[in-house]
C-alpha cells in the first residue's frame, strides 16, 4: 500500500471536500480521486460517502481514520527523526490557539525561529476544543490554551502565563477615572463579549456565577478583533483578557481599566500530546515554551 492514498484519505477527512483536500496535496482533484478508489479496492471497504461531492466518510472509513492519521504522523516524525543528526529542524509547525492566547504567538514563534530558522509555522484560531481534537487526530503539532478550566486530557503543558480579564470602553466613555472598578459596575454597560461557545466565556461566565452575578450581553462575537471593533464604534464595551492591553492604542481610542475586585486569573500554556515517541516539531514548540519569559508583560500583577 501507498502511504501517500492514506495522507490523500486523512486530508480528505479532515478537509471536508475534495478541492481542498486536493490542493493541500498539491495533486489534481482527478488525481486524489483515482488514489481513494484504489486505497478502497486495495482495502476491499468504500471509506467515503460521494455524490460529485465529499458527503462523509463511510462507517469504515470512520472506523480506519485513527489508523491511518497515526501511519501518516509516523511516517512524518520518521523523517524527523532521520534528519536529526544534522541538527536543522524543517517542515511546517502546526499550531492552535485560543483567540484569547493571540498576543503571545509572536513572542513564542519568535522564539521558536531562533532556534529553528528554517522552520515554518501555521497558526489556526481555534476553540480549546478543537486544539484538543486536532492533537488527538495528529493534526496539530501543538497548541495554546487554558490549562486548568476544562484541562485538556493526555497532553504535556507548559505554563506561559497567567490571565486576568479586564474592562475595555472606548475613550471618553464612563468611567471617569480610568484607575479602576467593580466588576459589578462593568455589566451594567451595554457588553460586546465572545459567544458562549468559547472557552473563555465559559470561564467569565463561571466566575461571575460564583458571585452571584450572571451577564447579559447586547452582542457576541468569535473573535476579539470583532469585539474591539464594537467597542470602537462608541456603542459598546467589553470584558478581554489583559493581554490585548498591550496591543490597544489606548492614547487613541481604548480605554482599559482594571478591576477593583479582580476575577480569579486563569493560566494559559502551550501543550503537546502525551505520546512516545514524541516528533522533533512538538519538543521544539515545548522547548521553545519553556524558555519564554512573559511574566513581566503579560500577567498580572
Amino acid at each position: 500500500m501507498q502511504l501517500r492514498l492514506l495522507e490523500y484519505f486523512v486530508v480528505l477527512a479532515r478537509e471536508g471536500h475534495f478541492a481542498r483536500a486536493a490542493a493541500a496535496c498539491n495533486v489534481t482533484q482527478p488525481a486524489l480521486s483515482a488514489g481513494l478508489l484504489t486505497l478502497e479496492d486495495l482495502l476491499g471497504k468504500r471509506l467515503v460517502d460521494r455524490d460529485r461531492r465529499f458527503i462523509g466518510l463511510t462507517a469504515d472509513g470512520a472506523a480506519i481514520l485513527p489508523w491511518a492519521q497515526q501511519v501518516v504522523a509516523m511516517l512524518d516524525g520518521l523523517h524527523q527523526a532521520a534528519e536529526a543528526d544534522t541538527g536543522a529542524l524543517r517542515g511546517d509547525l502546526r499550531l492552535g490557539a485560543i483567540p484569547a492566547s493571540m498576543p503571545v504567538i509572536g513572542p513564542l514563534v519568535r522564539a521558536l525561529r531562533a532556534g529553528h530558522p528554517d522552520l515554518t509555522v501555521s497558526v489556526r484560531s481555534l476553540t480549546s476544543r478543537e486544539i484538543e481534537r486536532g492533537l488527538a487526530a495528529f493534526e496539530l503539532d501543538a497548541g495554546v490554551t487554558y490549562l486548568d478550566h476544562e484541562p485538556p486530557a493526555q497532553v504535556v503543558s507548559v505554563p506561559l502565563y497567567s490571565e486576568r480579564a479586564v474592562f475595555l470602553a472606548q475613550a471618553g466613555s464612563r468611567p471617569t477615572d480610568a484607575a479602576g472598578m467593580c466588576v459589578d459596575e462593568a455589566l451594567s454597560y451595554p457588553l460586546c463579549l465572545l459567544h458562549e461557545g468559547m472557552q473563555n466565556r465559559r470561564i467569565l461566565d463561571a466566575h461571575l456565577a460564583e458571585r452571584g452575578l450572571a451577564v447579559h450581553p447586547r452582542a457576541t462575537a468569535d473573535s476579539y478583533v470583532a469585539l474591539m471593533a464594537l467597542v470602537e464604534s462608541g456603542v459598546y464595551a467589553s470584558i478581554v483578557p489583559d493581554v490585548y492591553a498591550s496591543l490597544l492604542p489606548t492614547d487613541l481610542w481604548a480605554r482599559v481599566v482594571r478591576f477593583d475586585d479582580p476575577l480569579p486569573f486563569s493560566r494559559v500554556g502551550l501543550i503537546i500530546s502525551d505520546r512516545s515517541p514524541t516528533s522533533r516539531l512538538a519538543k521544539a514548540a515545548a522547548l521553545a515554551a519553556r524558555g519564554l519569559a512573559l511574566a513581566p508583560k503579560f500577567s498580572p500583577p
